[in-house]
C-alpha cells in the first residue's frame, strides 16, 4: 500500500504530506487495514535500562509531536514510539516551509523548531491512547523564548507532566532548530542541568512508585573532546541511556543537492556514518551498564545491526520510514534476529 501511496505523497509539499500520510495511517487504524502496510512482525524481546520491549526497532521522536498518532504508529509493528519534542508552552516552530525531502540521496531537512501544542495537549492525548502493543518513549524540551539559564524549569515542568503516563523519557538538547539549544550539551551546563534533572527523577520515583527511565539525546555533530566529556558527565550521573544522535548540520554528504543550503537538520543515508561513529565512541567510554539507542541514517536491516554492532542495544527509524515505508520495521527486526541467532554475533558489522 505504502508503494502505491509514495508518489503521490513525494508530489506533495513536505509537511503537508506528513500530515496526510499520519492522518492516512490513522484511518488504516481505525478500519483494521494496517496490516496492508506492511509485514507481521514476531516478537524479538529486548531488555534495556530494566524495561523490556517487544523487539528492540522503535520509532524517533519528531514524526508525531503531540502524541496524537501512537496507537496507529504502535500498530505498524514498532517495539516502541517516541513522541515530541514537547515544550512547557505551545509554540507554532519555524516559519514555513521548513520541512524539505532530498530524494536523491534518500535525505530529509528540518528546521521544524519544536512545533507543538504544549505538554498538556500531549498529556491528553497519551492518556486517550490504548497502547495494546509496543511502549511509548516522550521526548521533553524548552521553549525558544526561554533563556539557557532558565531551561531547567521547562525540562522538569515537562518532566513533572509526563512522568506517570511514560515508559521512558528523553532530555533533548540536540537539536539544531531551537538557536543556543546545543550549547546545553557544553560540559558544565550538561552537568547543571542532568543533575537537576536526576534529583527530579529520583523524586518523583519516590513520588510515584515507579521509576521511569530517563535519556538524553545527543547531537552527531560533537567533537571527540566533547563526546568524551558528555560521555564522563552522564557516566557519572547515572543517566538510564544515551540516544545517539539527533539530526547534522553537516552538509558535506549532500554538497550539490539543490536542497543543500537549506538551514536545518539533515537526517537520513547520509547521517548513517557520523552518527555509528559517536554511537561507537560513546559505547566505548561509557559503563557497559548503561544502554544506548541508536538513530540516524537507518535505511535497511543492514544499517540497524551495524548499529547494533556499534554498540545499541535499541535502535529507531524516522527517516528511512519515510522513503522505505513500515516495510523497514519488518526488515529491521528479522536482521537483528538472525544477527543475535548468528555464531559470529559478534562480529562488528561494517559501516
Amino acid at each position: 500500500m505504502y508503494s502505491l501511496a509514495r508518489p503521490f505523497l513525494f508530489a506533495l509539499d513536505a509537511e503537508r504530506a506528513h500530515g496526510l500520510g499520519l492522518n492516512a495511517l490513522d484511518l488504516a487504524y481505525r478500519t483494521g487495514t494496517t496490516p496492508l502496510m506492511g509485514r507481521r512482525i514476531d516478537p524479538l524481546p529486548t531488555t534495556a535500562f530494566g524495561v523490556s520491549f517487544p523487539n528492540p526497532v522503535g520509532l524517533a521522536a519528531g514524526l508525531d509531536k503531540n502524541g496524537e498518532h501512537i496507537d496507529a504508529l504502535l500498530a505498524l509493528g514498532f517495539g516502541f514510539v517516541e513522541i515530541g519534542t514537547i515544550t512547557p508552552r505551545p509554540q507554532a516552530g519555524n516559519p514555513k516551509p521548513r520541512l524539505f525531502r532530498l530524494p536523491d540521496h534518500q535525505a530529509i531537512i528540518n528546521r521544524m523548531g519544536f512545533n507543538n501544542l504544549g505538554v498538556d495537549a500531549l498529556v491528553r492525548n497519551v492518556e486517550r491512547a490504548k497502547r495494546r502493543t509496543g511502549l511509548l518513549g516522550i521526548n521533553i524540551g524548552k521553549n525558544k523564548d526561554t533563556p539557557n539559564e532558565q531551561a531547567f524549569d521547562d525540562y522538569q515542568h515537562c518532566l513533572e507532566k509526563v512522568y506517570p503516563l511514560a515508559d521512558y523519557i528523553t532530555v533533548n538538547i540536540s537539536s539544531p532548530n531551537t538557536a543556543g539549544l546545543r550549547e546545553l550539551q557544553e560540559e558544565t551546563a550538561l552537568r547543571q542541568l542532568i543533575s537537576q534533572l536526576r534529583e527530579s527523577q529520583e523524586s518523583l520515583a519516590a513520588q510515584h512508585g515507579r521509576r521511569v527511565p530517563m535519556l538524553v539525546k545527543v547531537a552527531p555533530d560533537l567533537s571527540d573532546r566533547d563526546i568524551d566529556a558528555a560521555a564522563r558527565v552522564l557516566g557519572e550521573l547515572k543517566v538510564d541511556g544515551v540516544i545517539a544522535t539527533n539530526t547534522t548540520i553537516d552538509r558535506s554528504a549532500v554538497a550539490g543537492d539543490p536542497r543543500a543550503n537549506e538551514a536545518g537538520g539533515l537526517s537520513g543515508a547520509p547521517l548513517l556514518g557520523q552518527s555509528t561513529l559517536v554511537l561507537r565512541r560513546l559505547r566505548a567510554r561509557l559503563p557497559e551498564s548503561m544502554p544506548l539507542i541508536g538513530v540516524g541514517g537507518i535505511q535497511s536491516g543492514a544499517d540497524a545491526v551495524a548499529k547494533m554492532a556499534a554498540g545499541a542495544a535499541l535502535v529507531q527509524c524516522y527517516s528511512g520510514l519515510i522513503f522505505r515505508g513500515p516495510e523497514l520495521v519488518h526488515e529491521c527486526v528479522e536482521a537483528i534476529r538472525r544477527r543475535r541467532e548468528a555464531p559470529s554475533r559478534g562480529a562488528v558489522a561494517p559501516l
